[in-house]
Protein backbone atom coordinates (compact mmCIF):
# COMPACT_ATOMS: atom_id res chain seq x y z
CA UNK A 1 0.00 0.00 0.00
CA UNK A 2 1.33 3.48 -1.09
CA UNK A 3 0.44 6.62 0.71
CA UNK A 4 -1.22 8.44 -2.34
CA UNK A 5 -3.65 5.49 -2.15
CA UNK A 6 -3.92 5.58 1.51
CA UNK A 7 -4.54 9.52 1.46
CA UNK A 8 -6.90 9.40 -1.36
CA UNK A 9 -10.47 11.16 -1.09
CA UNK A 10 -9.20 11.33 3.18
CA UNK A 11 -9.13 14.89 5.37
CA UNK A 12 -8.05 12.55 8.24
CA UNK A 13 -5.96 9.49 9.02
CA UNK A 14 -4.98 7.66 12.42
CA UNK A 15 -1.49 6.22 12.38
CA UNK A 16 -0.74 3.46 15.03
CA UNK A 17 2.43 3.09 16.90
CA UNK A 18 4.06 0.24 18.90
CA UNK A 19 6.87 1.06 19.00
CA UNK A 20 9.45 4.41 18.52
CA UNK A 21 6.40 6.35 17.81
CA UNK A 22 5.28 5.41 21.14
CA UNK A 23 7.81 7.98 22.65
CA UNK A 24 8.86 9.87 19.94
CA UNK A 25 6.63 10.46 16.98
CA UNK A 26 8.35 13.57 15.36
CA UNK A 27 5.37 14.47 13.05
CA UNK A 28 2.59 16.73 14.07
CA UNK A 29 -1.12 15.53 14.56
CA UNK A 30 -4.29 17.13 16.07
CA UNK A 31 -4.63 14.21 18.83
CA UNK A 32 -3.63 10.95 20.01
CA UNK A 33 -5.23 7.66 22.33
CA UNK A 34 -3.39 4.93 23.93
CA UNK A 35 -5.27 1.41 22.62
CA UNK A 36 -4.44 -1.26 21.29
CA UNK A 37 -4.74 -3.74 18.35
CA UNK A 38 -6.14 -7.12 18.10
CA UNK A 39 -4.67 -10.27 16.35
CA UNK A 40 -0.58 -9.33 16.37
CA UNK A 41 1.77 -9.22 18.96
CA UNK A 42 4.96 -7.06 19.06
CA UNK A 43 8.22 -8.76 18.86
CA UNK A 44 12.37 -7.24 18.51
CA UNK A 45 12.39 -9.97 15.64
CA UNK A 46 13.25 -6.76 13.11
CA UNK A 47 17.02 -5.54 12.12
CA UNK A 48 17.82 -1.80 12.21
CA UNK A 49 21.13 -0.76 10.46
CA UNK A 50 20.13 2.68 10.34
CA UNK A 51 18.85 4.24 13.58
CA UNK A 52 19.74 1.98 16.24
CA UNK A 53 22.84 -0.01 14.88
CA UNK A 54 24.32 0.01 11.36
CA UNK A 55 25.39 -2.80 8.34
CA UNK A 56 28.13 -4.72 10.52
CA UNK A 57 26.25 -4.51 14.14
CA UNK A 58 22.38 -4.09 12.93
CA UNK A 59 19.82 -2.80 16.39
CA UNK A 60 16.96 -5.05 17.06
CA UNK A 61 13.62 -3.20 17.10
CA UNK A 62 10.20 -4.39 17.12
CA UNK A 63 7.55 -5.52 14.13
CA UNK A 64 4.13 -7.60 14.67
CA UNK A 65 3.84 -10.56 14.42
CA UNK A 66 0.35 -12.17 13.04
CA UNK A 67 -1.08 -14.32 16.25
CA UNK A 68 -4.80 -15.12 16.49
CA UNK A 69 -5.08 -14.68 20.41
CA UNK A 70 -2.46 -11.61 20.44
CA UNK A 71 -2.80 -7.96 20.94
CA UNK A 72 -0.47 -5.35 20.50
CA UNK A 73 -0.95 -1.92 22.94
CA UNK A 74 0.47 1.08 21.95
CA UNK A 75 -0.66 4.84 20.60
CA UNK A 76 -2.78 6.10 17.17
CA UNK A 77 -1.92 9.51 15.92
CA UNK A 78 -5.01 11.34 14.36
CA UNK A 79 -3.65 13.53 11.63
CA UNK A 80 -5.64 16.16 9.75
CA UNK A 81 -5.68 18.33 6.56
CA UNK A 82 -2.17 18.73 5.68
CA UNK A 83 -0.62 16.67 8.16
CA UNK A 84 -1.90 13.83 6.56
CA UNK A 85 0.54 14.24 3.67
CA UNK A 86 3.31 15.65 5.65
CA UNK A 87 3.44 12.67 7.91
CA UNK A 88 2.66 10.10 4.99
CA UNK A 89 5.73 11.81 3.50
CA UNK A 90 8.13 11.69 6.94
CA UNK A 91 6.99 8.38 7.72
CA UNK A 92 7.83 6.56 4.21
CA UNK A 93 11.35 7.85 4.79
CA UNK A 94 11.31 6.90 8.43
CA UNK A 95 9.50 3.94 8.56
CA UNK A 96 9.91 2.28 5.06
CA UNK A 97 12.71 3.60 3.04
CA UNK A 98 15.50 3.50 6.52
CA UNK A 99 13.17 0.50 8.28
CA UNK A 100 12.17 -1.58 5.81
CA UNK A 101 8.16 -1.28 6.80
CA UNK A 102 5.60 -2.08 5.49
CA UNK A 103 2.03 -0.70 5.72
CA UNK A 104 -1.08 -1.85 6.38
CA UNK A 105 -4.85 -1.07 8.03
CA UNK A 106 -5.82 -2.34 11.11
CA UNK A 107 -8.69 -1.72 13.50
CA UNK A 108 -7.39 0.27 16.36
CA UNK A 109 -9.19 -0.39 20.21
CA UNK A 110 -8.51 3.43 22.42
CA UNK A 111 -8.77 2.47 25.76
CA UNK A 112 -11.27 3.48 28.28
CA UNK A 113 -15.21 2.53 28.08
CA UNK A 114 -17.59 4.03 25.42
CA UNK A 115 -14.71 3.97 22.91
CA UNK A 116 -15.56 3.07 19.35
CA UNK A 117 -12.69 1.32 17.16
CA UNK A 118 -11.17 3.37 14.37
CA UNK A 119 -9.24 1.75 11.35
CA UNK A 120 -5.63 3.09 11.47
CA UNK A 121 -2.32 2.82 9.50
CA UNK A 122 0.24 0.82 10.91
CA UNK A 123 4.14 -0.53 9.67
CA UNK A 124 5.33 -3.55 10.12
CA UNK A 125 8.67 -5.73 8.81
CA UNK A 126 7.67 -8.85 7.25
CA UNK A 127 10.36 -11.86 6.93
CA UNK A 128 10.82 -11.16 3.65
CA UNK A 129 12.39 -7.39 4.33
CA UNK A 130 16.08 -8.66 3.96
CA UNK A 131 17.28 -6.49 7.75
CA UNK A 132 14.73 -8.87 9.36
CA UNK A 133 16.15 -10.99 11.72
CA UNK A 134 13.39 -13.01 13.22
CA UNK A 135 13.27 -14.89 16.38
CA UNK A 136 16.53 -15.53 19.18
CA UNK A 137 16.36 -16.20 22.43
CA UNK A 138 16.04 -13.66 24.80
CA UNK A 139 19.35 -13.65 25.77
CA UNK A 140 20.60 -13.40 22.22
CA UNK A 141 18.67 -10.39 21.53
CA UNK A 142 19.10 -8.58 24.60
CA UNK A 143 23.30 -9.22 24.23
CA UNK A 144 22.56 -7.55 20.70
CA UNK A 145 20.19 -4.40 22.05
CA UNK A 146 22.94 -3.69 25.17
CA UNK A 147 25.84 -3.16 22.19
CA UNK A 148 23.87 -1.60 19.40
CA UNK A 149 24.08 2.16 18.57
CA UNK A 150 22.66 4.01 15.56
CA UNK A 151 22.00 7.11 13.78
CA UNK A 152 19.33 8.13 16.38
CA UNK A 153 20.93 6.48 19.68
CA UNK A 154 21.67 3.43 21.61
CA UNK A 155 19.06 0.27 21.28
CA UNK A 156 19.09 0.42 24.69
CA UNK A 157 17.18 3.44 25.03
CA UNK A 158 14.50 2.50 22.47
CA UNK A 159 14.00 -0.56 24.41
CA UNK A 160 14.01 1.01 27.65
CA UNK A 161 11.99 3.94 26.87
CA UNK A 162 9.16 1.44 24.64
CA UNK A 163 9.39 -0.28 28.57
CA UNK A 164 8.44 3.02 30.18
CA UNK A 165 5.92 3.92 27.96
CA UNK A 166 4.38 0.78 29.11
CA UNK A 167 4.23 0.92 32.69
CA UNK A 168 3.41 4.52 32.82
CA UNK A 169 0.76 4.23 30.07
CA UNK A 170 -0.76 0.68 29.93
CA UNK A 171 0.01 -0.43 33.43
CA UNK A 172 -2.39 -3.08 33.73
CA UNK A 173 -1.04 -4.99 30.63
CA UNK A 174 1.56 -7.09 30.87
CA UNK A 175 4.34 -7.63 27.55
CA UNK A 176 6.47 -10.37 28.50
CA UNK A 177 9.08 -10.41 25.70
CA UNK A 178 9.74 -7.13 25.98
CA UNK A 179 9.83 -6.67 30.05
CA UNK A 180 11.98 -10.23 29.46
CA UNK A 181 14.56 -8.48 27.08
CA UNK A 182 14.01 -5.38 29.27
CA UNK A 183 15.84 -7.43 32.41
CA UNK A 184 18.11 -9.20 30.29
CA UNK A 185 19.72 -6.49 29.32
CA UNK A 186 19.58 -4.24 32.84
CA UNK A 187 21.41 -8.11 34.02
CA UNK A 188 23.97 -7.45 31.43
CA UNK A 189 25.02 -4.14 31.85
CA UNK A 190 24.82 -3.89 35.48
CA UNK A 191 28.47 -4.99 36.13
CA UNK A 192 29.73 -2.96 33.55
CA UNK A 193 28.65 0.14 35.49
CA UNK A 194 29.32 -1.18 38.58
CA UNK A 195 32.96 -1.96 37.83
CA UNK A 196 32.70 1.57 36.42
Amino acid sequence: MKPQDIIAGKSSLWIFGYGSLVWKPDFKYKRSKIGYIKGYKRRFWHGDNFHRGDDEVPGRVVTLIEEDDACTWGVAFEVTGSQVEESLKYLNVREAVRGGYLTQVVEFFPQGANQSPVQALVYIATPDNPIYLGPASTEEIATQIAVCRGKSGHNMEYLIRLAEFMRVSCPDVDDPHLFSIEAAVLATIRPILLAG
